[in-house]
């Protein structure tokens, strides 16, 4: 497979998991308490928490340059 290829598959799966991956974090933040900590720290962990999963598939991205 090209590598451009492989980017072009990469791009469209980052896409569709990150805004899955919104929806989901925001589905479960309406459902915490009404606690500014709470919903602070839940947001900022879920804000920088998608980019352990997506790690693998940019490495895949990259191979074969």
């Amino acid at each position: 497979m090209s590598a451009r290829l492989r980017k072009l598959i990469g791009l469209f799966g980052m896409v569709a998991f990150v805004t899955a991956y919104a929806v989901a974090a925001i589905l479960v933040g309406e459902r915490l308490p009404d606690s500014l900590w709470i919903q602070t720290v839940y947001f900022a962990v879920a804000g920088l928490a998608w980019g352990i999963p997506i790690l693998p598939l940019i490495s895949w991205m990259n191979r074969g340059h």
